[in-house]
């Protein structure tokens, strides 16, 4: 080899060029990459009527990301979020009103209707009241505490007992309640000994808190004014429990017995006593024979508390069970007994006011 090939390209006849002799030692790549980088040429900017419509937008909407601004040309710019509270909400009622309104009118109607047309009537009212409010008891206990209370003589002995009180008084409806007793803890005996107890004792205690204290209502019925004696009983329950909700929904704060009924407040016990005395004044005074108003101030807060005692016992029973409401044969309401536990304990206290005040005729 000679010094005029160094260098050249294999397969060609003429010499490297001198640039390429001349150039200074380094890595190969240095010089393919040099060779082949070109300076990238300055592109002027395009007005925006050039472009097209989307690339606009595109571009509009993601300058308004970064600054902050809308995203399309009639989106408003957003209010900043207030840091007030927000406004506490309604109160609503727990039922469906119109259906407790029309369900209360109609039973008002027929119980007004029966009681001064036909004493009798009324009576056969009362005593198919308890027979379904039995019934509903019964079922609740053995469905949720698996507690057989015998139904069969305890409604008929319920009904007995109610007839008894209206055609014998007091001394018919005693008796009528220590047969039925004497029926449960018989009838109980039929089936196996294993809890023959805690069986006849809930008997027992249905028998007697159903039916017998039913029976006040009939000996209401049959004095000489019976049915305004029992006209002012059910005014004045109905009263007191519509003064306790309206006042209560309205006004209530302070809990009466939040751990067994937390929907009743101290306002709406206030509100049945002065609805439930004010009433009674007008009852006694216009109602009933030898009645005085001042009178109907005592019944009516004699009513309210023992309506009240009535309704925080059911709730008691409720609770215990795990149940809302004792059935649902009255939509609006829930079932007989749901409507039976402010009248039943408040039916003696009234008939027995009633014989202080103005006699038992």
């Amino acid at each position: 080899m000679n010094d005029s090939s160094w260098g050249a390209p294999q397969g060609t006849g003429h010499r490297a060029a001198p640039e390429m002799r001349a150039a200074p030692a380094g890595p190969a790549y240095d010089v393919h990459i040099a060779q082949q980088t070109r300076p990238m040429p300055i592109v002027p900017d395009v007005p925006d009527a050039g472009r097209d419509a989307d690339d606009r937008d595109d571009r509009d909407q993601g300058a308004a990301r970064l600054s902050g601004g809308p995203l399309f040309r009639d989106e408003k710019l957003q209010e900043p979020m207030s840091t007030a509270p927000p406004p506490p909400p309604k109160k609503r009622a727990g039922r469906d009103l119109g259906a407790a309104i029309g369900v209360g009118v109609g039973l008002g109607a027929v119980v007004v209707a029966s009681l001064f047309i036909v004493k009798a009537v009324f009576v056969g009212v009362i005593a198919v009241a308890v027979v379904v409010g039995l019934w509903e008891l019964t079922s609740r206990l053995e469905e949720r505490k698996g507690i057989k209370a015998p139904l069969l003589p305890l409604a008929v002995g319920g009904a007995a007992m109610v007839v008894a009180g209206y055609a014998r008084g007091a001394e018919g409806a005693w008796a009528a309640m220590a047969l039925t007793a004497l029926a449960v803890l018989v009838w109980r005996m039929t089936e196996p000994p294993e809890g023959y107890l805690k069986d006849v004792t809930a008997g027992v205690f249905a028998a007697f808190y159903v039916p017998f204290l039913a029976t006040f209502v009939a000996m209401l019925l049959t004095a000489g004014d019976g049915p305004q004696r029992v006209l002012t009983f059910l005014l004045l329950t109905v009263v007191s429990d519509t003064g306790a909700y309206a006042v209560g929904w309205r006004f209530g704060k302070h809990k009466l017995a939040p751990r067994i009924s937390p929907g009743k407040t101290r306002e709406g016990l206030f509100g049945a006593v002065a609805f439930a005395m004010v009433a009674g004044a007008l009852c006694m005074q216009f109602l009933i024979d030898g009645g005085f108003w001042w009178q109907g101030l005592l019944l009516g807060l004699a009513v309210a508390a023992s309506a009240t005692l009535g309704d925080l016992g059911e709730s008691m029973i409720k609770r215990d069970l795990g149940i809302k409401d004792m059935g649902t044969l009255l939509p609006g309401h829930g079932g007989i007994m749901d409507r039976l536990d402010s009248l039943l304990p408040t039916a003696p206290v009234v008939w027995l006011l009633m014989v202080i005040f103005v006699g038992s005729g």
